[in-house]
């Protein structure tokens, strides 16, 4: 069993990453827990035993639950279980969970606490960690929430044995992403990041997390590599989710994608040369994820990106240059507009 802290202070806690990991859930309760709620979604086999009295809520599954109701209504169960401010919300499921319980814990009586037992691949190497909420708005995706941190993040990697193959996927297009964030002189190359143990690899994720958002917790600016691949990522989704198809692109699956995407917009904007677009296609291969932009009108995704949570009033994306992967503010659409047509986007 491995123990990575996210060192943030007062609100510092630890992410337990190992077979059984949930199994250390009474232990990282706060202290003056009574009664917890147990959320997760239906049909998902995880016992937790939260050591204390419990109420267990079921939620749908998918997508479709980041929405300001599902708040509201958990919020309501709360109160219908008689949680205290001193009582607990445990999230028992993927990001989507992890992202509504801890909103809704994190406005519920102004603040409860929560712990994230993510049962995912992606959840467990980036959605359950860090204390970044949101919901979806019609609008795009993720553009309602909060910074709360969980008391405790169990990455149980029991839990991920019956997984079906694009939820490996999903959760191998953000390892992809922690490839390039690595610090300079530690990126392992995609042959020996596949090559680590589960175990490993998640540890390996969640300790570049853990770094950067001890670093940067309210992303005033350090903290915004972790969406490296993510502003075409989400234009992807937030597309998907409007046309009715949100089921046919996993988030990892559209990471995959825009991490490409970047790669070829830094180069147009001269900030890397050919061999390192070609380091990022073949990484992303590597991790058996697709390479290639899904049939989509770029006109429609540069309006999606203008309204990702990272924009300032202007096109902002996380690229790789010089100084290796950091933020880039004002990128000119017509650039963007450009590198997707080269993708073999529609117009």
């Amino acid at each position: 069993m491995r123990s990575i802290p996210v060192a943030l202070g007062e609100r510092a806690y630890e992410v337990v990453i190992g077979p059984g990991a949930r199994r250390s859930l009474a232990a990282v309760l706060p202290a003056g827990v009574r009664k917890v709620a147990v959320v997760r979604p239906e049909g998902l086999e995880a016992d937790v035993d939260p050591g204390v009295e419990s109420e267990l809520v079921h939620l749908p599954d998918g997508e479709g639950v980041k929405v300001l109701s599902t708040v509201e209504s958990l919020c309501r169960r709360f109160a219908a279980a008689g949680l205290a401010r001193t009582d607990a919300a445990v999230a028992v499921g993927g990001g989507v969970i992890s992202d509504v319980v801890g909103f809704a814990a994190s406005v519920y009586l102004r603040g409860i606490a929560y712990v994230n037992v993510p049962t995912t691949l992606l959840a467990q190497v980036d959605a359950a960690i860090g204390g970044k909420t949101g919901v979806n708005l019609p609008e795009g995706k993720n553009l309602v929430g909060t910074f709360w941190q969980p008391a405790a993040v169990l990455c149980d990697t029991e839990l991920l044995e019956t997984l079906p193959p694009r939820e490996w996927a999903s959760g191998r297009g953000e390892m992809a992403k922690y490839a390039f964030l690595a610090p300079a002189g530690e990126q392992p190359s995609p042959a020996s990041l596949l090559g680590m143990t589960l175990e490993e690899q998640v540890a390996w994720c969640v300790a570049i997390k853990a770094s950067v958002v001890a670093a940067d917790e309210r992303e005033g600016d350090r903290r915004m590599v972790l969406n490296y691949g993510h502003t075409l990522a989400h234009a992807l989704e937030a597309d998907a989710l409007a046309e009715g198809r949100a089921d046919d692109l996993r988030h990892g699956e559209a990471v995959a994608v825009g991490l490409v995407f970047a790669a070829r917009l830094a180069r147009r904007l001269g900030r890397i040369g050919d061999e390192r677009v070609e380091l990022h296609r073949r990484v992303v291969a590597g991790f058996d994820l697709p390479t290639e932009l899904p049939d989509a009108s770029a006109a429609q995704l540069v309006a999606y990106m203008g309204r990702d949570k990272k924009a300032r009033h202007d096109l902002t994306f996380v690229l790789d240059g010089p100084a290796g992967v950091e933020p880039v503010r004002g990128v000119d659409p017509g650039d963007v507009l450009a590198t997707l047509a080269e993708m073999g986007a529609r117009p």
